[in-house]
């Protein structure tokens, strides 16, 4: 009959729709808000971050000596009250899909974790590049800015690996989350590159704000596409992640 016919569509319909972490129903919306979070987090968070690198740096500004011991400590409080500003704007929009406090918890130490190897292989190579004798060669700069990106690139991955962690507590087959970060620094590397082309054509207030715009535009998009591409594991579901 058709009633039977239409009922077993929509019913199948609905299971279907049940096994996508976000619904095709809140694609949109969670799209656009998970976005607009990430850029709130990064501006906010960044704001906060150079607020209290600032006030500590005049608090120990009076013992030259104190402020080079502390300048690390100083940089690494500071890179944590972003790292955690950043987190919890996203884990806003996350608790409704998983645990907000677990996204948080993970974001913010996959944040600082990737920030300090890709930091620390930077400044490997940099040492490398410094330790040449004379001036590097044109080709010589382009390898070494080359493998400092991707340094910077390949760090997401730890970044993707924590975050991995909590999102496949509620997902199935989503091993490839833990190169989703790495993925949003690629193209964030690729943008920085073509803007770096029209630094001669504006200046360098508006290149600087286009850059670090476009940055928490792509931080968004990524892990939002990411979220859409996910199955939502069932309750009896014994599939591997």
């Amino acid at each position: 009959m058709p009633t039977d016919s239409n009922n077993s569509k929509a019913t199948h319909s609905n299971s279907q729709s049940v096994k996508l972490f976000i619904p095709h129903s809140q694609r949109r919306k969670f799209f656009l808000l998970f976005t607009f979070m990430t850029i709130l987090g990064w501006v906010v968070g960044g704001v906060f971050s150079l607020a209290v690198e600032r006030l500590l740096t005049q608090i120990f500004a009076t013992d030259s000596g104190q402020l080079q011991t502390w300048g690390y400590g100083i940089r690494l409080l500071s890179n944590i009250v972003f790292a955690v500003i950043f987190a919890a704007d996203q884990a806003l929009v996350m608790r409704r899909y998983l645990s907000g406090w677990r996204w948080m918890v993970a974001t913010s130490i996959g944040w600082l974790t990737a920030e300090c190897v890709a930091t620390a292989w930077i400044n490997y190579i940099s040492s490398i590049a410094s330790s040449l004798n004379g001036t590097l060669s044109p080709e010589l700069a382009i390898i070494f800015g080359f493998l400092s990106t991707i340094a910077y690139i390949f760090s997401g991955i730890w970044m993707g690996l924590l975050q991995w962690l909590v999102v496949r507590r509620y997902t199935i087959k989503s091993w490839w989350w833990n190169f989703v970060p790495s993925v949003a620094f690629l193209l964030i590397s690729l943008l920085v590159w073509l803007l770096s082309l029209m630094q001669n054509f504006m200046p360098e207030a508006i290149l600087y704000g286009s850059q670090q715009g476009f940055t928490a535009i792509i931080l968004g998009i990524a892990p939002a596409i990411g979220f859409c591409s996910l199955k939502r594991r069932l309750p009896r579901q014994t599939q591997a992640s």
